[in-house]
């Protein structure tokens, strides 16, 4: 950096030259975070996502409800409608029901995926994802083809007329 010490002839105009130095630092650092951020912005992979909307459940008697607490040892509490089941409670129960149900309607010729029961989970909001990820393979192995969740929605976020 240059200084000047001194004149030669008495002038005493203020110096008008700007110094870039600093703008130039600034713009160089901006550009190199611009150069790395970017391509974590921006995806690359297409995807469309679900549109979530409120949809009001409407129970057949032949669904499936359970419900999943942890239980005081912090193990995982399943009950199928108001009675505690073991893992391999749970998929015994789910495969005679599933069974029984085919059986009535008269053998999987005659059922289309929408004739199938449904298995309804509510969770409480304070039980591991490894309870309900836990629930949910059971009941697929068990042959349950839909398996959905209840939940609470947004106060506000739907409007009911009378």
């Amino acid at each position: 950096m240059a200084m000047s010490v001194g004149s030669d002839g008495g002038d005493d105009k203020p110096m008008s030259d700007i110094n870039t130095t600093p703008l130039v630092d600034v713009m160089l650092v901006l550009l190199i975070i611009f150069l790395i951020a970017v391509p974590v912005v921006v995806q690359t992979v297409q995807l469309q996502l679900p549109k979530v909307a409120f949809e009001p459940t409407t129970t057949k008697p032949e669904n499936v409800s359970l419900s999943i607490t942890q239980g005081s040892d912090g193990s995982c509490a399943v009950y199928w409608n108001m009675t505690r089941v073991s893992s391999n409670e749970l998929l015994d129960r789910a495969v005679a029901k599933l069974e029984a149900d085919i059986k009535k309607a008269g053998g999987v010729e005659n059922m289309t995926p929408e004739d199938l029961p449904e298995v309804h989970i509510r969770g409480d909001i304070n039980v591991p994802y490894r309870c309900i990820g836990g629930t949910i393979y059971t009941m697929q192995r068990a042959g349950f083809p839909k398996v959905g969740f209840i939940s609470e929605p947004e106060p506000g976020s739907h409007t009911r007329r009378l």
